[in-house]
């Protein structure tokens, strides 16, 4: 895709820098319940923003409709935007690093290499492994999605940066009862190969996950040792990604304010945002604005290393970007704890009284990211003396998320990312306030 002649409109009614950001893809979903399906969809997406520099101000104005026809009313529009604005900050376009990663693998042909009716057939035979799992197991849903996203950055400096990126998703929501007990469940697998798609190990592990949870009931109010599933941690990490960011610090809202360089957490942790990740559509050798991007350790080995920033909160700290321009803002890209050594098994044995949590929710609710705190209902199971008793429910655990870094006494090795490309491996935690019956 060539903008020139834009950019020559551009510069011909007085616009000193412009820069175009195009992001275009395909989507492809379908879902299948009781054998047949339900869904089938496929989607094309494209949109343009445009920003430039009109009498030192910036405008900015975006688009679905991307053609040479709609060029003048691209350029009349950053021109009245500018000139809207009544802003002082100093404003540039940036004219892009030295170097950039060329990161492998965002785009992986095996995805193309299945047809759509072989993977509806996939889909299918799921639901029908799943369901013949357990005859406990009496109800399930599975889809299947997949996207292709592109994006390009080009401005008048010189700058032209490409991406092209796609990845999958398998889920299944699985419902079982005993006849006295419901309990429902998610199992899923991220990845752009479809090679990765291990269907009979899906089925097991999604069967068994739901099963285990039959009976489950409230254990005593207490404190407890704790056990924090890999996915439980990446979920509760969620909602405290904002203390991370430049612009939550600048703005004081961030509990790491002034923090760089301390300890806040045990010296088993280490805290990343991978742009490097393989098999990951976040993965990218450059941000929003045109930014390489870098592998950062934000916390390594309980300390504090600094914040996420954008070309913005950068100039106002007197730094560099980090690459995190996502957004409207500052985001994360594979923003993960890194595994440790521990077995999960081994940690469970090391607990006399405690609780394995599987499962964590109401973040938006019960998550206070200003002040670390949260009160969240839970799952999973009750330990005494190093062995699984039964399953609990309808229990809540509470505290505040820094001193619960702070208690990490054990790291395992099974790094697993959510939905959101958030990841943990399980933790134990020395200890929690537990509230039941």
């Amino acid at each position: 895709m060539n903008f020139e002649k834009l950019f020559d409109l551009a510069k011909a009614k007085g616009i000193e820098d412009l820069q175009v950001y195009f992001t275009g893809g395909t989507e492809f979903d379908i879902e299948v319940f009781k054998g047949a399906l339900e869904k089938y969809t496929i989607a094309d997406t494209a949109k343009l923003a445009v920003k430039g520099i009109y009498n030192s101000k910036m405008g900015n104005v975006s688009t679905e409709i991307i053609n040479e026809d709609v060029y003048g009313f691209i350029v009349d529009s950053v021109i009245a935007s500018a000139n809207a604005v009544d802003s002082e900050d100093e404003v540039f376009i940036y004219e892009g690093d030295k170097e950039y990663t060329n990161v492998e693998g965002l785009y992986n042909t095996s995805l193309n290499e299945v047809t759509p009716a072989q993977k509806i057939a996939n889909t299918k035979r799921l639901e029908e492994l799943i369901m013949a799992q357990d005859e406990r197991i009496t109800m399930v849903q599975v889809s299947y999605g997949e996207g292709t996203s592109k994006v390009l950055i080009q401005n008048s400096k010189g700058l032209k940066l490409e991406k092209e990126a796609n990845g999958a998703s398998l889920v299944a929501f699985i419902i079982a009862s005993d006849g006295n007990d419901q309990r429902t469940t998610h199992e899923y697998k991220l990845t752009n190969d479809y090679n990765d798609f291990d269907l009979e190990k899906f089925a097991e592990e999604g069967a068994k996950k739901a099963c285990l949870q039959l009976g489950a009931a409230p254990c005593e109010s207490g404190e407890y040792e704790i056990v924090l599933e890999n996915l439980a941690s990446a979920t509760l990490l969620s909602p405290y990604i904002s203390m991370f960011s430049a612009e939550s610090v600048q703005k004081d809202v961030s509990l790491l304010k002034g923090k760089i360089d301390e300890i806040i957490g045990s010296e088993l942790i280490t805290l990343v945002d991978d742009p490097f990740m393989k098999k990951s559509y976040k993965s990218g050798g450059f941000d929003n604005e045109g930014v390489a991007t870098k592998y950062k350790e934000l916390i390594k080995d309980g300390k504090l290393t600094g914040y996420l920033h954008n070309l913005k909160t950068a100039k106002k700290d007197g730094v560099l970007s980090t690459g995190n321009a996502f957004g409207r803002g500052i985001s994360t890209t594979n923003f993960y704890f890194k595994a440790g050594k521990e077995e999960f098994d081994d940690m469970v044995k090391s607990m006399k009284k405690g609780l394995i949590i599987t499962s964590i929710s109401g973040t938006h609710a019960g998550c206070d990211a200003i002040s670390g705190d949260f009160s969240l209902q839970s799952s999973g199971f009750l330990v005494e003396n190093g062995k699984i008793v039964r399953p609990v429910a309808l229990i809540t655990i509470a505290g505040n998320y820094l001193d619960l870094l702070k208690d990490i006494t054990h790291v395992g090795n099974d790094l697993k990312l959510d939905y959101g490309f958030v990841g943990s491996p399980s933790m134990k935690i020395r200890s929690l306030k537990v509230s039941g019956k």
